[in-house]
């Protein structure tokens, strides 16, 4: 299993989770405000899994194109 390409979800997963917790521990309920972001730190997490890492240009600062 390759972890770095999984990395970038994962970090993205833990900031949805972060996300999420704050609006459990704030207060007794969920306000709207907490849900919509909530929900938008999820997709976020999705779409970053979704979004293929780039290629690796090379050291010179040459173009990402081969």
């Amino acid at each position: 299993m390759n972890i770095s390409r999984y990395a970038k979800t994962v970090v993205a997963a833990i900031f949805a989770a972060i996300a999420v917790a704050n609006g459990v521990v704030s207060h007794d309920i969920f306000t709207t405000t907490e849900v919509v972001n909530a929900v938008l730190a999820v997709l976020a997490a999705f779409g970053v899994y979704a979004v293929p890492n780039a290629e690796r240009s090379d050291r010179r600062g040459g173009s990402l194109a081969k």
